[in-house]
């Protein structure tokens, strides 16, 4: 891989993306290498977690270029399945069958902050900024921003961030809802990792669990007496594993 960087360590796999001199922007190589981590990720029954992160710049939108092409012709092959490719990143993080973290630092525009809202959690440094840019640079946005956006801070904060550009940054994004929790930027990684460790000590039950809280947390959520249908198969398997030993 050239554009992105996959450790894994203590059953957490963490994915990098690393071009700092264009802030990370998902380019079409990108986007299919931090597809391709995704699911190696998950094809690796010793991980049971996953961070993503950029360094100081997590990820500045999808590369003009692209859209740039797409504009050109919308319904040329190559323009648009590189448009796919660039969706495929986040969706491919946001479907894997493992918890996922943003560690955030700098900036998640557009299609970076597709990128965050695609985890199941989100660490952010005090001096983040997330914002949508769409609509800053003239397009609609794409990739279920809207509704990415809704279904993690609520009605109100999508509609202040996705319909009138509003900025959230550092510890405001906590107290929308947007995070888990604002911390110094040196201590992004490091608070990312302890909170992805005590799921991943466990990668089965890891698995587990992210299945069935996605199942109940999806939009329009579940019946009470759906969710403990749904729970019942893995907490029984739980059951079955701690009592073998």
């Amino acid at each position: 891989m050239t554009e992105v960087r996959y450790t894994v360590s203590e059953g957490i796999a963490t994915i990098t993306l690393d071009a700092p001199e264009r802030r990370n922007a998902l380019s079409v190589e990108m986007s299919r290498e931090l597809t391709d981590a995704a699911h190696t990720a998950e094809g690796d029954d010793a991980v049971g977690a996953v961070i993503v992160t950029g360094g100081q710049h997590f990820c500045a939108g999808a590369v003009r270029g692209v859209l740039a092409d797409v504009g050109r012709d919308p319904v040329e092959d190559t323009a648009y399945r590189n448009l796919e490719t660039v969706y495929a990143a986040f969706t491919t993080i946001g479907t894997i069958g493992l918890p996922t973290i943003a560690a955030v630092r700098g900036a998640a525009v557009g299609a970076g902050l597709n990128l965050a809202m695609a985890t199941d959690l989100r660490i952010v440094s005090t001096t983040a900024r997330l914002l949508p840019g769409f609509a800053q640079i003239g397009i609609h946005p794409g990739g279920g921003h809207l509704s990415l956006l809704h279904r993690t801070a609520g009605r109100e904060t999508a509609a202040a961030m996705g319909l009138f550009g509003e900025e959230v940054r550092g510890e405001e994004a906590v107290e929308r809802g947007l995070a888990w929790a604002a911390v110094e930027d040196e201590s992004v990684e490091q608070v990312a990792r302890d909170t992805a460790a005590r799921v991943a000590a466990d990668p089965q039950l890891a698995r587990r669990l992210v299945q069935s809280f996605r199942r109940e947390t999806a939009p329009g959520g579940l019946p009470w007496e759906v969710a403990v249908e749904v729970e019942r198969s893995p907490q029984m398997w739980s059951l079955r594993r701690k009592h073998e030993g």
